[in-house]
């Protein structure tokens, strides 16, 4: 047996265990939120240029991807409910050091710890989403996983900078450190699961087929990255906090629906439009970024309700292709791949060219893997 009394519960939606993993990952992504954009501005406080304040982050995700390649070995030495905490406990207690010193060394140390733990934290979380219940509700738990990442980069994403402002940094890092912390607390009532068998498939840290899905979600989570990053350069200032509060609402709505649709009707009728939707949203802010600044609230919930849906549904697919510490691996690489290339590709394209190129070049990109989402949504379909 995979798992879990709360399989027997009416509504394997509201077993305690999958509320208490939902609980548990709330926090832990609270206490990454908040400090997403705070800890760049720590370090320019402190004297740091514009492109050491950024490895601060990305540090972060750096280490996140490494800890991820390591989660399906690890998934099967110490399980799901110890990497979990172990992934909440490692983004809050070593936030309290940024107060320490304001020393690059020392800054990077901490994040890359941070990065440990939220490497723990995304691939033991997703893959509970699997464990904790039924093949026949997937899509509707990872839409309800996915509002516990969700919020809190809509409530924290921006009250993060105001707190800082308003209360000061170090109150903050503390903040951020307590609410993950606390949280870790739930995870002692989450019921165990089985851990991965071991053997030659699970050697395979990504298997092949695992590729399409793979490269759908990271092309998208290329465009939502670059718009993320850049977005406030781009456009007029009147327009950026509507327009990134459409991206996180829709981002968490598209994920939800997705989940809802997909269970009732199959992935194969979500994926197709969910690029093509963020496709087009991508193409409006590049329009936005050239002067036609009313259509960027649009464009952005555009790219968001389709990076949502993508989310969902390639984390369904990857689940039913692979075990679940393999597919939540790579699932969870993919999508922080795709935001650092974000990062890092677009101010390399905006340094040569401008952001009407840089967005128009990334809509095109993300709507010429639409065939491939078709492709293999197809041959899909064929081999069952």
């Amino acid at each position: 047996m995979r798992v879990v009394s709360d399989r027997r519960a009416a509504n394997p939606l509201r077993g305690r265990s999958f509320l208490l993993m939902l609980l548990a990952v709330l926090g832990g992504f609270a206490g990454y939120v908040l400090l997403l954009p705070v800890v760049p501005l720590w370090a320019v406080v402190g004297g740091a240029g514009e492109i050491a304040a950024g490895a601060t982050n990305a540090v972060f995700m750096l280490v996140t991807v490494l800890t991820q390649l390591a989660m399906p070995w690890l998934l099967r030495r110490v399980g799901h409910r110890v990497a979990l905490g172990a992934g909440t406990l490692l983004i809050g207690l070593p936030t309290p050091l940024f107060a320490v010193s304001k020393e690059m060394w020392a800054l990077l140390a901490v994040s890359g710890l941070r990065g440990i733990g939220f490497g723990l934290l995304t691939v033991a979380g997703s893959a509970l989403v699997a464990e904790l219940v039924p093949v026949a509700v997937r899509g509707r738990a990872a839409g309800l996983y996915g509002l516990s990442v969700g919020l809190p980069n809509v409530v924290f994403l921006p009250a993060g900078v105001w707190l800082a402002q308003n209360i000061g940094f170090v109150p903050l890092f503390w903040i951020a450190a307590a609410l993950p912390v606390a949280m870790t607390a739930a995870v002692f009532w989450i019921a165990p699961v089985r851990r991965p068998e071991a053997g030659p498939a699970a050697a395979r840290t990504f298997p092949v087929t695992l590729l399409s899905p793979w490269l759908v979600m990271c092309v998208v989570a290329t465009a939502a990255g670059g718009l993320v990053a850049f977005l406030p350069l781009a456009i007029t200032a009147w327009a950026v906090t509507p327009a990134l509060l459409a991206f996180g609402l829709a981002t968490v709505a598209g994920r939800w629906l997705a989940g809802q649709v997909g269970d009732r009707f199959g992935g194969r009728l979500v994926v197709v439009p969910s690029v093509v939707l963020a496709g087009v949203g991508t193409a409006a802010i590049a329009l936005a970024s050239a002067g036609a600044t009313a259509v960027a609230v649009a464009g952005a919930f555009a790219l968001g309700a389709g990076f949502g849906a993508v989310q969902n549904v390639t984390l369904v697919m990857m689940f039913e292709r692979a075990d679940s510490g393999a597919a939540s691996t790579a699932w969870n690489i993919a999508y922080d791949a795709g935001n650092g290339i974000g990062a890092v590709g677009f101010g390399v394209l905006v340094t040569a060219t401008d952001y009407p190129t840089t967005f128009g070049t990334m809509a095109a990109v993300v709507l010429v893997f639409t065939s491939l989402a078709i492709v293999d949504q197809r041959g899909k379909a064929r081999s069952r």
